[in-house]
């Protein structure tokens, strides 16, 4: 079975605690890394595809200093470092300009508003786990039980 991995990215540390523990049923399958900035996360994407991993997924905020989480999924995906990465935006601040841009230019698959209720988050994530398991060729049944 080839682990996978989830991209946390919030510039607020009990956002990411809060996700690590939502997350938690996918450890058995998914690593989960937390950063707290854009350019935290970038090296970590480059770590990942440089040591072969898959990175599944990106759950990233809106709203951080430095370079906001739409610019930077946007960035890294036009550039096609993401190849079949599942990207989800997560904000409570976000305007109708941010939320088309999040869809048009970075071409998220999932907008979670804040706060967000534990089942939905994992239900989103076996979704989109199904989606990619399928674009990326592996065998479901290595994931039994995690999938949609």
């Amino acid at each position: 079975m080839t682990r996978l991995t989830i991209l946390c990215v919030d510039d607020q540390r009990e956002v990411l605690a809060a996700l690590r523990k939502d997350l938690t049923l996918f450890e058995e399958i998914c690593d989960l890394i937390e950063c707290e900035s854009a350019a935290e996360a970038e090296e970590l994407v480059e770590k990942i595809a440089a040591g072969q991993g898959l990175l599944f997924l990106i759950i990233c905020d809106h709203i951080m200093p430095g370079e906001n989480g739409i610019d930077f999924i946007a960035r890294l995906d036009s550039e096609g470092r993401l190849g079949h990465t599942k990207k989800v935006l997560l904000t409570g601040l976000a305007d109708q300009t941010d939320t088309i841009r999040a869809i048009n230019e970075a071409h998220i698959d999932h907008y979670l508003e804040k706060p967000w209720e534990s089942e939905g988050i994992n239900r989103t994530v076996r979704k989109l786990l199904t989606a990619f398991i399928k674009e990326e060729g592996l065998d479901p049944e290595d994931y039994a039980g995690m999938l949609a």
